[in-house]
């Protein structure tokens, strides 16, 4: 019993830290109708920065630092590359951000070489026991963190007039422009702030009990995926359900592997592929995604 409750709190802060990654697909799905794929570089951009500069200019600056850059980032990727495409469909600006993806990820991995960077975070391997059940205070920190930014950018979505503009240009690209809506600076804010929270999700994804950040990091935004599709991509509520049962699944089957030896090995990784393979058969649109209708 003890084994399975530090397994499920362990996975219900690494899906926090999931859910920040599919925040990051959702709101520039909702903003621009097109599926991100260059996230995973965003996300180890952000992580890069603050693991280069945290000795120079500490760890909390080097953090602000690296969300900051994430964010340029991904504001120079929309206003540069995806601005251009504008009106082009969607498929098309998907694979734009393939090739964005692959060009950044490529010069982050020869930057970053065999090395593995430390983040210099301040909880270090310390952990905090509680009756029988231990857990990493990196853990703790990453659910507090998660939980705190979600509710921010939920707050914002719905009560911010950038939140409002999010929302009509989500329903209806054209009227909203028609009404004053800005579409290119709501894009590029949606850019801006999956930058920012990919770049806080790489910093929790490279601390305990991992060993640092590697070139294969941005590796975890695949993991994210799902989260964001069985949710819905169109559902900032369903990437943060999405997260949570995407890491509690990884967790639960790394952590009974032994056990489901008839499965194959690395059952953990496959795991949350075949919970979004389950829910879509069942839920085309994911647990909480828009159904389109058309008429014929």
């Amino acid at each position: 019993m003890t084994a399975f409750a530090e397994l499920l709190l362990g996975g219900v802060a690494l899906g926090s830290v999931y859910a920040l990654i599919a925040l990051g697909f959702v709101v520039i799905f909702r903003a621009t109708e097109v599926v991100n794929f260059a996230h995973a570089s965003l996300l180890l951009a952000g992580g890069y920065v603050t693991a280069v500069l945290h000795d120079d200019i500490g760890f909390w600056p080097a953090l602000a630092a690296g969300i900051a850059g994430a964010a340029l980032v991904g504001a120079a990727v929309e206003f540069l590359v995806m601005r251009r495409y504008r009106g082009r469909d969607h498929s098309v600006l998907a694979i734009v951000t393939i090739g964005v993806d692959i060009l950044l990820t490529t010069e982050l991995a020869r930057r970053i070489g065999t090395d593995v960077l430390s983040p210099g975070d301040p909880w270090g391997d310390a952990v905090v026991t509680i009756g029988s059940v231990t857990i990493a205070q990196t853990r703790i920190a990453a659910f507090l963190a998660a939980a705190l930014l979600i509710t921010a950018f939920l707050l914002a979505f719905r009560f911010t007039s950038w939140g409002v503009a999010m929302r009509a240009a989500a329903e209806s690209p054209s009227t909203a422009a028609l009404m004053g809506v800005r579409l290119g600076r709501v894009s590029l804010g949606a850019w801006a702030v999956a930058g920012g929270l990919a770049a806080v999700a790489a910093l929790f994804l490279t601390v305990f009990p991992t060993p640092g950040l590697e070139r294969s990091t941005s590796l975890a935004a695949l993991k994210a995926f799902p989260a964001a599709i069985l949710g819905g991509l169109d559902s900032t509520t369903g990437a943060l359900v999405g997260g949570l049962l995407v890491g509690v699944t990884e967790s639960l089957a790394t952590g009974y592997q032994g056990d489901l030896t008839f499965l194959g090995r690395g059952i953990g990784d496959l795991a949350p592929y075949l919970v979004m393979v389950v829910v879509l058969l069942i839920r085309p649109a994911g647990l909480f995604g828009t159904k389109e209708l058309a008429r014929v």
